[in-house]
């Protein structure tokens, strides 16, 4: 079981997020769950531990996020534990359709912001001896699927800044995981359309967000000595 106790989530109001949030309350862990949607994250804050707490948090807005921060460092007296940056937006666009606004919000949410947060609370856990970033990847961030020319340009960038992270704090006691699954049956896949059809994507066989969120349990529950690079996720 982890040692760790307190932890930050992102996109934390449902789907991996809201899973990974309630599992690391369900040991113990005392959460901040960040999200935009209030009400959402009130309830999920409420089953993730007494201790746990909702912050309304867009992590694009830079005086919401300085806000959130502070909250959390106040809250925690200090940087979190554990930070799990996994909000994200999710398209599916050909390369000539994709707007410059839908790439630069992708590339706000899924890449900017989590680098925001990583070089916020780095210098404290470097100073602290102690801490664990988690990324939620995804499987195209590393394989490539027409009609991700944002989505797969943001979570390449993500497994970069990851490998960079973790190259950068070997030694010094800060861990760093990747944890890429494939796809997950969230409310994210409701508006989307595969390139060229009318059908909905079939989404029996896609991962539990649970799973992805006992993946990150494992990862911040090994050994203090102990680094989990990458757990990369796929249905049997």
């Amino acid at each position: 079981m982890t040692t760790a106790r307190t932890a930050l989530v992102t996109g934390a109001s449902r789907g991996i997020g809201a899973a990974v949030a309630m599992s690391l309350g369900s040991i113990g862990v005392r959460v901040a769950l960040l999200a935009r949607s209030a009400d959402l994250l009130d309830t999920v804050a409420k089953r993730s531990g007494s201790e746990s707490f909702a912050v309304q948090c867009d992590v694009i807005d830079d005086a919401s996020t300085d806000a959130a921060i502070d909250r959390v460092r106040q809250q925690f007296g200090g940087p979190p534990d554990i930070v799990v940056n996994n909000a994200g937006l999710f398209t599916i666009a050909a390369l000539e359709k994709t707007s410059l606004e839908n790439f630069d919000a992708l590339v706000a949410t899924n890449l900017r912001a989590p680098f925001r947060l990583v070089s916020a609370f780095l210098p404290e856990m470097r100073a602290r001896g102690s801490g664990h970033f988690v990324t939620i990847g995804s499987v195209a961030d590393r394989h490539i699927f027409a009609g991700n020319a944002a989505y797969s340009a943001t979570k390449f960038g993500q497994r970069a800044m990851h490998e960079v992270l973790r190259a950068e704090t070997r030694g010094t006691g800060i861990r760093a995981t990747l944890v890429s699954p494939a796809a997950v049956d969230t409310d994210i896949w409701d508006p989307i359309h595969y390139l060229e059809s009318d059908a909905r994507p079939e989404r029996s066989g896609m991962l539990d967000p649970g799973s992805v969120a006992a993946a990150v349990v494992y990862a911040v529950s090994q050994p203090p000595e102990v680094n989990v690079d990458e757990l990369r996720l796929s249905r049997i």
